[in-house]
């Protein structure tokens, strides 16, 4: 008669970096369930992946298996209470502002600054003096190459491992209207002076070389931009909303048997 002896399992909570879109998080997941022994659920809004492993098994592997998909992983520290006053209430501290937050702001701030007078240039034709297409040029190529940074660098990550993203397609929107404006700038008519955008609803023929698409790759990456700092800060607020709640959670309990107050117990809360 054969006893099986059951296998005792851990859980390791990692820290993923570099999502963008919730087929990254399906992308991590299936990654890290294809190890043996591994079951794994990976959360794009709270950013973190719950994963059960075999007891002893060495989180490095979890987190080289994360690297080679092309995002990053660390383990999960554990959360801290914050201080208390001495009549027992939590008193709040200044909390460091996320790196990541101030950068997407800072990239949301200069692109929308230097895209506003190029989509108005574009469409509106009585803006567009002499040169205005060398001016949109000059504004959006900071907006193009720096502030879509994040999206091209992405793409180029996916790119090596052989997969897309919705930043592939941001990346590829961006830099073929981009390049498709330098080269009518450059070689076709796009540059001549007095070069005007008529602003019409119909279709008609015209030489492609002669037209510019600067408005559409600046207000892409600025419209993007907007909608990846809005979301992340939302996540950023509901998760210290939640640890704040958890925070004015009893910490202390006192237990009554037969009619007999025991000694106050420390409260075992969830990090």
């Amino acid at each position: 008669m054969t006893i099986s002896t059951p296998v005792t399992q851990a859980h390791v909570e990692l820290q993923i970096g570099g999502m963008t879109c919730a087929s990254c998080a399906n992308r991590i997941e299936r990654k890290l369930n294809n190890l043996d022994g591994v079951i794994a659920a990976v959360n794009y809004a709270t950013e973190k992946a719950t994963v059960t492993v075999p007891d002893g098994y060495d989180p490095a592997q979890l987190i080289a298996e994360v690297a080679k998909t092309g995002y990053t992983a660390a383990l999960s520290a554990p959360r801290t209470p914050p201080p208390t006053t001495a009549s027992g209430e939590s008193r709040t501290t200044g909390q460091v502002e996320d790196p990541e937050l101030v950068s997407l702001r800072q990239r949301l701030i200069a692109s929308t600054v230097l895209s506003v007078p190029v989509i108005a240039m574009a469409m509106i034709p009585v803006l567009q003096f002499t040169y205005w297409q060398w001016a949109s040029l000059t504004l959006a190529a900071p907006v193009i190459v720096w502030a879509a940074w994040p999206f091209h660098r992405a793409a180029w990550t996916n790119l090596r491992h052989g997969t897309s993203s919705m930043d592939t397609l941001i990346s590829l929107g961006t830099v073929s209207a981009f390049l498709w404006s330098l080269y009518a700038l450059f070689f076709g008519t796009a540059g001549t002076p007095g070069m005007k955008h008529p602003f019409a609803l119909t279709l008609a023929p015209s030489h492609g070389a002669a037209n510019i698409y600067l408005e559409v790759a600046a207000g892409v990456t600025t419209f993007i931009l907007a909608g990846r700092y809005f979301e992340k800060r939302s996540k950023r607020q509901a998760g210290a909303a939640l640890r704040a709640l958890l925070d004015l959670g009893a910490k202390d309990v006192s237990v009554l048997r037969d009619g007999v107050e025991s000694k106050p117990q420390s409260v075992d809360r969830p990090c």
